[in-house]
């Protein structure tokens, strides 16, 4: 059994990534072997987990991978640790817009009979500070509230009044923090600045956070409250072995993720960018790679693609395939015997004009996805596959061009795959999460990659001989077909 807390707020903003990184760091610190996580679709602060643990940072979204699947995620991240620490999304209770508390930080606690540790900002505020407690507390009995670290606190007087009005509440104080500008960690437009683009500041920022909770927080009982976490009783996943299907339940929308068109509309028509007919769904079929030899499929890193979930190269390589790894800044070629790409979401607006100075790399990646080999982008993906990103050339393989805008696209999204692809045969449905601030305008006769059922009704992405690319962030454990399916095309 691993002992684990959940690391919660009433709200965005309240300070959970400098404390759960922070209890991460001082905890291994201490000699503990500690696992990792984070509630949603957030791929920013897995990073700083991982600086500070030395383990993948995993990612816990019952929204795209379903309840079903949160706690053998868990066991499979947590396997043979001491400790985790799940940092919570949001305020404790918000979870999927619309859908009541599917994917909160609330109903991952009670997924994992995790309890929970509150970090509340105490800037503005003293005996309030209670009566916020005490809500939170008492709105759900499911979720076991088991502490409260005070953030924020202004002074020796501060932290008086604010524990003096928690004596009453039940509810045990197990840190104050006072404001600390040196941890603070530098955000642009989609959050924090990824580890990767900051290395040397953000190891000093994540080892401060560490020593701040270590010095305000009480380490003992922290623990003590992780490790009195009843047993889990999950099955680990396991990338090799698919989890079948889940029933329908309440927590689905428009049934299972295989199930009817959400709206009970008609199965026939097609899709066509503006107009969104829902095609038959069908069960995906999975392939297995033939032949001896490990198809090599090379996935995107470096600074500007960040964007990746730890279980994507895992299925990968359970599915037959040599995952190696490159860097479109630095690197001129596909790494050898390349049959197979994986582009991830980041920042490539942030480095436009180095990726399009690497010209080498723009026409390998380019000649690959001319000869039909699978091709799968996702977000910053699409961008570099574009003809242009604000006016800088890419990869051209896409008949369209990509801009940053002032306008902020955010949500889960479900959708259904229009036409057979390289990651999926038409009909298939599956969850995502779109997070972007640019645009892209596609030229006439494009063939979308997915039709969006939920919440809107639309044509999304990219279908092009072997290409799929597409705004669309999913992540491959909820539908483990799609990386075999990926792989055996790479295979042939």
């Amino acid at each position: 059994m691993v002992a684990r807390l959940v690391i919660a707020a009433p709200s965005s903003g309240s300070g959970k990534t400098t404390v759960a990184t922070g209890l991460m760091a001082a905890f291994a610190r201490s000699g503990l072997a500690v696992s990792p996580h984070k509630v949603g679709p957030d791929y920013i602060d897995p990073g700083y987990h991982s600086l500070a643990t030395g383990r993948p940072g995993r990612n816990l979204d019952a929204y795209m991978c379903g309840p079903e699947l949160v706690a053998p995620l868990f066991a499979h991240g947590a396997r043979g640790c001491d400790l985790a620490v799940v940092e919570g999304v949001m305020g404790l209770y918000d979870g999927a817009s619309g859908l009541g508390e599917l994917a909160s930080t609330a109903q991952v606690s009670k997924l994992l009979r995790a309890p929970v540790v509150l970090v509340v900002d105490a800037s503005s505020q003293s005996r309030s500070v209670a009566a916020l407690v005490h809500g939170f507390a008492s709105w759900d009995p499911e979720v076991r509230i088991g502490g409260v670290i005070l953030n924020k606190v202004g002074s020796d007087r501060h932290e008086a009044l604010l524990r003096e009005a928690m004596e009453d509440v039940g509810v045990p104080v197990l840190g104050a923090l006072r404001r600390a500008p040196q941890v603070d960690t530098p955000s642009r437009h989609l959050g924090l600045v990824p580890v990767a683009e900051r290395r040397a500041d953000a190891v000093d920022a994540v080892a401060a956070m560490g020593e701040q909770v270590r010095a305000g927080c009480d380490l003992d009982a922290l623990i003590a409250l992780a490790r009195s976490a009843p047993p889990l009783g999950a099955q680990a996943w396991e990338p090799g072995f698919e989890l079948p299907h889940p029933a329908p339940s309440r927590c689905d929308i428009g049934g299972s993720a295989a199930g009817p068109p959400a709206d009970g509309s008609s199965a026939s028509g097609r899709w066509a960018r503006g107009s969104a007919p829902d095609p038959a769904p069908q069960t995906p079929k999975g392939l297995s790679p033939a032949g001896p030899a490990r198809p090599v499929i090379a996935v995107a890193g470096g600074s500007a693609f960040t964007f990746s979930y730890a279980e994507h190269p895992e299925l990968l390589t359970a599915a037959g395939a040599e995952v190696v790894t490159f860097d479109p800044l630095r690197d001129e070629q596909l790494p050898p015997d390349t049959s197979g790409l994986v582009i991830g979401g980041g920042f490539p607006e942030m480095f436009a004009a180095e990726l399009s100075a690497n010209e080498r790399l723009r026409k390998a990646v380019a000649e690959l996805a001319r000869s039909g080999a699978p091709v799968a982008a996702e977000c910053a993906g699409l961008l570099y596959l574009a003809r242009s990103l604000d006016g800088e050339p890419m990869c051209g393989v896409l008949d369209a061009d990509a801009r940053m805008s002032g306008r902020l696209t955010l949500g889960y999204r479900e959708a259904v795959a229009v036409r057979d692809n390289s990651l999926a045969v038409a009909g298939t449905r599956l969850r995502g999460h779109e997070f972007h601030r640019t645009v892209i305008e596609p030229g006439a006769g494009a063939d979308p990659a997915w039709g969006i059922v939920h919440p809107e009704r639309r044509a999304e992405g990219f279908v092009q001989q072997g290409v799929h690319a597409s705004y669309l962030h999913t992540h491959w454990a909820a539908r483990p077909e799609v990386a075999r399916r990926f792989t055996a095309g790479c295979a042939r």
